[in-house]
Protein backbone atom coordinates (compact mmCIF):
# COMPACT_ATOMS: atom_id res chain seq x y z
CA UNK A 1 0.00 0.00 0.00
CA UNK A 2 1.23 3.53 -0.72
CA UNK A 3 -0.17 6.11 0.85
CA UNK A 4 0.77 10.10 -0.12
CA UNK A 5 0.12 13.04 1.51
CA UNK A 6 -0.46 15.93 -0.97
CA UNK A 7 0.06 19.03 0.66
CA UNK A 8 -0.63 23.41 -0.61
CA UNK A 9 2.90 24.82 1.09
CA UNK A 10 6.23 24.05 0.48
CA UNK A 11 8.05 26.03 3.21
CA UNK A 12 6.99 24.65 6.77
CA UNK A 13 8.44 26.09 10.03
CA UNK A 14 11.55 23.59 11.01
CA UNK A 15 9.76 21.84 14.12
CA UNK A 16 6.91 20.79 11.55
CA UNK A 17 9.30 19.51 8.88
CA UNK A 18 11.37 17.90 11.98
CA UNK A 19 8.85 15.98 13.25
CA UNK A 20 7.00 14.99 10.27
CA UNK A 21 10.35 13.71 9.29
CA UNK A 22 10.41 12.04 12.46
CA UNK A 23 7.06 10.00 12.13
CA UNK A 24 7.98 9.55 8.01
CA UNK A 25 11.29 7.76 8.89
CA UNK A 26 9.42 5.25 11.01
CA UNK A 27 7.05 3.55 8.87
CA UNK A 28 7.92 0.31 7.53
CA UNK A 29 8.66 -0.51 3.52
CA UNK A 30 5.29 -2.14 3.27
CA UNK A 31 3.55 0.67 4.79
CA UNK A 32 5.40 3.77 2.74
CA UNK A 33 3.99 7.38 3.57
CA UNK A 34 5.73 10.33 1.15
CA UNK A 35 4.62 13.52 1.26
CA UNK A 36 4.20 15.60 -1.75
CA UNK A 37 4.11 19.68 -1.47
CA UNK A 38 2.82 21.84 -3.97
CA UNK A 39 3.07 25.64 -5.16
CA UNK A 40 0.51 27.53 -3.17
CA UNK A 41 -1.11 30.36 -5.16
CA UNK A 42 0.07 33.52 -4.32
CA UNK A 43 -2.98 35.53 -2.38
CA UNK A 44 -2.42 39.14 -4.69
CA UNK A 45 -5.93 40.19 -4.23
CA UNK A 46 -7.84 37.60 -6.74
CA UNK A 47 -10.87 36.11 -5.85
CA UNK A 48 -10.72 33.16 -3.23
CA UNK A 49 -12.42 30.79 -5.46
CA UNK A 50 -9.88 31.13 -8.68
CA UNK A 51 -7.00 30.76 -6.53
CA UNK A 52 -8.40 27.55 -5.01
CA UNK A 53 -9.30 25.84 -8.47
CA UNK A 54 -5.10 26.83 -9.30
CA UNK A 55 -4.28 25.14 -6.57
CA UNK A 56 -6.68 22.07 -7.22
CA UNK A 57 -5.56 21.17 -10.22
CA UNK A 58 -1.97 21.10 -9.29
CA UNK A 59 -3.06 18.62 -6.65
CA UNK A 60 -4.61 16.84 -9.21
CA UNK A 61 -1.07 16.55 -11.11
CA UNK A 62 1.08 15.45 -8.01
CA UNK A 63 -2.18 12.72 -7.05
CA UNK A 64 -0.94 9.22 -7.77
CA UNK A 65 -3.06 7.61 -10.61
CA UNK A 66 -6.21 5.89 -9.28
CA UNK A 67 -6.02 6.69 -5.16
CA UNK A 68 -8.48 7.24 -3.19
CA UNK A 69 -8.69 10.62 -2.51
CA UNK A 70 -9.33 12.14 1.26
CA UNK A 71 -9.52 15.57 1.37
CA UNK A 72 -9.20 17.37 4.42
CA UNK A 73 -11.80 19.68 5.39
CA UNK A 74 -13.15 20.93 8.90
CA UNK A 75 -17.03 19.78 7.93
CA UNK A 76 -15.35 15.82 7.24
CA UNK A 77 -15.85 12.96 8.89
CA UNK A 78 -14.92 12.82 12.85
CA UNK A 79 -13.30 9.63 12.99
CA UNK A 80 -11.55 8.11 16.09
CA UNK A 81 -8.20 6.49 15.37
CA UNK A 82 -9.58 3.18 15.26
CA UNK A 83 -11.92 3.95 12.75
CA UNK A 84 -9.45 5.38 10.70
CA UNK A 85 -7.60 2.33 11.13
CA UNK A 86 -10.14 0.53 9.79
CA UNK A 87 -10.59 2.86 6.55
CA UNK A 88 -6.92 2.29 6.23
CA UNK A 89 -7.27 -1.26 6.56
CA UNK A 90 -10.29 -1.69 4.20
CA UNK A 91 -8.06 0.01 1.64
CA UNK A 92 -5.13 -1.70 1.89
CA UNK A 93 -6.95 -4.99 1.77
CA UNK A 94 -8.40 -4.03 -1.57
CA UNK A 95 -4.78 -2.94 -2.62
CA UNK A 96 -5.54 0.47 -2.86
CA UNK A 97 -3.57 3.61 -2.72
CA UNK A 98 -4.51 6.88 -0.28
CA UNK A 99 -3.52 10.06 -1.18
CA UNK A 100 -4.57 12.69 1.96
CA UNK A 101 -5.27 16.19 0.01
CA UNK A 102 -4.06 19.38 2.45
CA UNK A 103 -5.40 22.47 0.93
CA UNK A 104 -4.06 25.85 1.56
CA UNK A 105 -4.85 28.73 3.66
CA UNK A 106 -8.27 29.25 2.16
CA UNK A 107 -8.90 25.21 2.52
CA UNK A 108 -9.34 23.55 -0.63
CA UNK A 109 -11.46 23.86 -3.94
CA UNK A 110 -15.81 22.85 -3.39
CA UNK A 111 -15.24 20.94 -7.08
CA UNK A 112 -11.88 19.15 -5.47
CA UNK A 113 -13.55 18.19 -2.42
CA UNK A 114 -16.58 16.88 -4.20
CA UNK A 115 -14.53 14.54 -6.36
CA UNK A 116 -12.81 12.99 -2.98
CA UNK A 117 -13.92 9.66 -1.83
CA UNK A 118 -13.86 10.94 1.76
CA UNK A 119 -13.52 14.16 3.61
CA UNK A 120 -11.84 13.73 7.03
CA UNK A 121 -11.70 16.44 9.59
CA UNK A 122 -8.68 15.97 12.17
CA UNK A 123 -10.02 18.18 15.16
CA UNK A 124 -13.02 20.45 15.72
CA UNK A 125 -10.19 22.72 16.53
CA UNK A 126 -8.58 25.08 13.68
CA UNK A 127 -4.79 23.63 13.00
CA UNK A 128 -2.58 25.64 11.21
CA UNK A 129 -1.86 23.79 8.31
CA UNK A 130 2.02 22.74 9.34
CA UNK A 131 0.51 21.55 12.79
CA UNK A 132 -2.42 19.51 10.71
CA UNK A 133 0.27 17.93 8.42
CA UNK A 134 2.21 16.54 11.56
CA UNK A 135 -1.16 15.44 13.29
CA UNK A 136 -2.17 13.40 10.44
CA UNK A 137 1.07 12.04 9.54
CA UNK A 138 1.32 11.16 13.28
CA UNK A 139 -2.27 9.19 13.00
CA UNK A 140 -1.02 7.26 9.95
CA UNK A 141 1.76 5.84 12.20
CA UNK A 142 -0.72 5.83 15.04
CA UNK A 143 -2.71 3.41 12.37
CA UNK A 144 0.10 1.43 11.37
CA UNK A 145 0.89 0.44 14.67
CA UNK A 146 -2.74 -0.39 15.44
CA UNK A 147 -2.87 -2.55 12.35
CA UNK A 148 0.50 -4.10 12.97
CA UNK A 149 0.13 -4.96 16.76
CA UNK A 150 2.67 -2.35 17.39
CA UNK A 151 2.67 -1.44 21.35
CA UNK A 152 2.62 1.99 19.94
CA UNK A 153 -0.88 2.60 20.11
CA UNK A 154 -2.06 1.78 23.36
CA UNK A 155 -5.44 2.82 24.26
Amino acid sequence: MRITVVAVGQRQPHWADAAAADFLGRFPGDFAVTVKEVKPEPRGGAPVERLLAAEAQRLRAALPAGCVVVALDERGKDWTTRQFADAVRGWRDASEDVAFAIGGPDGLDAAFKREARVLLRLSSLTLPHALARVVLIEQLYRVWSILAGHPYHRA
